[in-house]
């Protein structure tokens, strides 16, 4: 477990919630995934305007908190994959719910 999401869990749920979803890019990252398998160039083009520096930081975050599987496969060139876990498409309501709101607000 992360550091901060250790941190987090002395706070309360939501604070942990904050911690593994929480910063730039991550439930985007999240939202795209729950379409389906993504290579990291897919991804990035459908995430935005991101760095690949930024995304592979996002990536390696949520692979570590348990949300995103990381594929390697022995080829060459070397092709990866990312893919969400159980626990990552239990988010699918909330990123709905999310998406949702975010129309709402920007239609106010």
């Amino acid at each position: 477990m992360r550091e901060q999401v250790r941190a987090a869990l002395a706070v309360c749920p939501v604070e942990v919630s904050i911690a593994v979803l929480g910063g730039a890019w991550k439930l985007s990252a999240v939202r795209y995934l729950l379409t389906r398998t993504h290579r990291f160039g897919e991804l990035q083009r459908a995430v935005g305007d991101v760095t690949p520096r930024t995304l592979t930081r996002v990536l390696r975050e949520l692979e570590a908190d348990g949300i995103v599987r990381r594929t390697v496969y022995a080829e060459v060139p070397p092709r990866v994959e990312y893919s969400l876990t159980d626990l990552g498409e239990s988010l699918r309501p909330i990123v709905t719910w999310l998406e949702s709101w975010g129309e709402a607000y920007a239609r106010a």
